[in-house]
């Protein structure tokens, strides 16, 4: 099952896509950038799993309203696909994955200092973005003007619920400055944390219907002028550390509210030379959530 959420003109509602056709549910209220917090609390006072309880509500819809999930991306389509929850606060995991050790040691100045965290016992975990530095599927993400060595970086997200559980999975793209972060590990939050820099969607898989989250195949592609320029392709299951540690070190002696989103790290880098540029556009698809697009734009001073 996958959970979206769709804008009708004035209206934002919560979806459920199958076969490519979204169902609407028919409360309001959880067409709000909340909405799959709040569909989690209602499912745990039936005392059910949100499938089912997500189930039983279409079940007992008379007349369904269901949208062609296609045709949201056509251009004439009045319904729009926004970014699937509106997280307080998203938060990185690094070097979760040999290749992100091998890219981060080559770009850093402080040599060394990625191959003692991959091995560690404590994982880099980072602050990455608050609600106006997101962007959803569709929208235009951004790379900073002052680098010259941007990259995108193709990442399983962790939604938390009400409790700090693993609710549901998503896709993220933590746009990263190489140039700035590999000049002094110090510089990390102005690599990764500034407008439009943190890309989340197209749906939230509740926990429950990922399977295994630790044996995803995640593809990016990478496309300039309509030509495919770049393809790299990972499985979490060359994730160093698992969901549950991430998740366990995130919330330690921390104050983490219900929605946030972690991301956990990249296995995808492009080649060394490779930077991008106004106008990209960036595909990320991962094995039963969807695909994550977004055209790329150098923001201003």
């Amino acid at each position: 099952m996958k959970i979206v959420r769709v804008k009708l003109g004035p209206e934002q509602r919560l979806g459920v896509l199958e076969n490519h056709k979204v169902t609407l549910l028919p409360d309001r209220k959880l067409g709000s950038g909340k909405g799959f917090l709040l569909l989690i609390r209602q499912a745990q006072k039936k005392q059910m799993s949100p499938v089912t309880y997500v189930k039983q509500i279409i079940d007992r819809l008379k007349n369904p309203k269901t949208i062609n999930y296609d045709d949201m991306f056509s251009g004439r389509s009045k319904y729009r696909l926004l970014i699937p929850i509106i997280p307080p606060e998203v938060w990185g995991a690094g070097v979760t994955y040999y290749r992100s050790k091998q890219a981060r040691e080559y770009e850093t100045s402080a040599k060394g200092i990625y191959d003692m965290v991959y091995n560690a016992e404590r994982p880099e975990i980072f602050f990455k973005a608050t609600p106006s530095r997101c962007v959803g599927p569709e929208e235009i993400a951004y790379i900073r003007g002052d680098s010259n060595w941007s990259v995108p970086e193709p990442e399983l997200g962790i939604v938390l619920g009400p409790g700090l559980e693993v609710a549901g999975f998503t896709i993220g793209n933590d746009l990263s400055a190489r140039d700035i972060e590999g000049e002094n590990p110090l510089y990390l939050p102005q690599a990764k944390i500034y407008r439009g820099s943190c890309s989340i969607g197209p749906a939230i898989v509740p926990a429950e219907s990922i399977g295994d989250p630790n044996n995803l195949q995640i593809e990016m592609r990478i496309y300039r002028e309509k030509n495919l320029i770049f393809k790299g392709s990972t499985n979490t299951s060359n994730m160093k550390r698992g969901i549950d540690e991430l998740v366990g070190f995130l919330k330690n002696y921390n104050i983490i509210p219900p929605g946030t989103v972690l991301l956990t790290g990249t296995g995808i880098v492009p080649p060394d030379d490779f930077s991008l540029r106004d106008n990209d556009t960036v595909e990320i698809e991962i094995e039963k959530i969807g695909v994550l697009r977004n055209v790329i734009k150098v923001l201003k001073s």
